[in-house]
């Protein structure tokens, strides 16, 4: 939870890397097992980098990221801070700073 938005920025003496994130998202993928449950929680919205607190992920940049698994299922907390069950990565494009989480499968 909340990790992969870090990877790269140097903040926590990690060597900047624009490609950090994607970098952890191969490393998460290689790693897990068939028929492996994953879950990711991510900021999601517009997608920008925050100095180097973090990154904030574009939902669909997620789910590129992790295009060789599965999605089984997406919730997220809106702007205004209302949780979303059983949602779709796409209502949660709106949003400024969201939190998506995730839950993938590898097949």
């Amino acid at each position: 939870m909340h990790v992969i938005e870090h990877v790269g920025l140097g903040r926590y003496g990690d060597p900047i890397d624009p490609h950090g994130s994607e970098k952890a998202a191969m490393e998460l993928v290689r790693v897990l097992a068939r028929s492996g449950t994953f879950f990711l929680t991510v900021p999601v919205g517009r997608e920008r980098v925050c100095f180097n607190a973090h990154r904030i992920f574009f939902p669909q940049t997620v789910l590129e990221m992790f295009k060789c698994l599965e999605l089984r299922s997406f919730a997220y907390v809106d702007d205004e801070r209302q949780f979303h069950d059983a949602a779709s990565p796409a209502d949660a494009e709106n949003c400024d700073y969201g939190c998506g989480m995730f839950c993938f499968v590898k097949p």
